[in-house]
């Protein structure tokens, strides 16, 4: 994987069209390392989750240009490179496996996590997570506890607890969460690691349980709306 980070590390250099299309055949071989890394990452995954058997990359990476018509950074590409694994696929709504792979480095922001949980989920969603959360909160922090090396991400939260919540809830802080997930900072010799593959689905498969049980308060949501 050094070479996607050096990859990536030239693409934040020079982030314009005329060096990307000048190093057009490092882009493709990147991404065919890339993809081949999301094969062994799905197949990894599903032996512990088999509810993402059968999934390809395409289903669960992105693409590196980005989207400029509503944004102030008019940069063509991302400087990063990401696989979301979840049953049904990356538009599939559920929680999921996120591998996220970002150069760190003077002058760079950013680096490399892995992450379990749901980032901007519907608001039907994030309320049935969230009525999951009062309903359960024991259950809820056992599985945190249970994902070791995880912490749940706080980056992202409402001021007070949300309307049709108690105030006063022993769950308040995670109720005021807008976005679920857990997360895992990884230095650049992680991604570098010949064992990075197997270290990947270990560190997922500890935190199996959180998905869980925030795909049956999401697959709720979704069979209602």
């Amino acid at each position: 994987m050094k070479n996607v980070l050096e990859f990536l590390a030239a693409v934040r250099l020079h982030n314009n069209r005329e060096w990307f299309e000048q190093n057009k055949a490092w882009y493709l071989a990147v991404k065919e390392e890339f993809d081949a890394f999301t094969e062994g990452l799905i197949a990894g995954i599903a032996g512990f989750d088999p509810s993402v058997a059968g999934l390809t990359s395409k289903e669960c990476t992105y693409r590196i240009y980005r989207d400029t018509r509503f944004s102030a950074n008019k940069d063509p590409y991302k400087t990063h490179m990401g696989a979301y694994v979840c049953p049904g696929g990356k538009k599939s709504g559920l929680s999921g496996y996120y591998f996220h792979v970002e150069p760190r480095g003077d002058g760079f922001f950013g680096g490399s996590l892995l992450s379990v949980g749901m980032y901007m989920p519907e608001p039907k969603v994030l309320r049935s997570i969230r009525e999951e959360i009062e309903d359960n909160g024991a259950e809820f922090e056992a599985t945190i506890h249970k994902a070791a090396g995880f912490r749940i991400c706080e980056e992202s939260k409402l001021k007070r607890v949300p309307a049709g919540f108690a105030a006063d809830s022993p769950m308040a802080e995670y109720l005021k969460l807008k976005d679920i997930y857990l997360e895992k900072h990884v230095d650049n010799a992680f991604i570098e690691s010949p064992d990075l593959l197997k270290k990947t689905v270990a560190a997922f498969r500890k935190a199996k349980p959180f998905n869980d049980l925030i795909n049956r308060a999401a697959r709720y949501a979704l069979e209602e709306m």
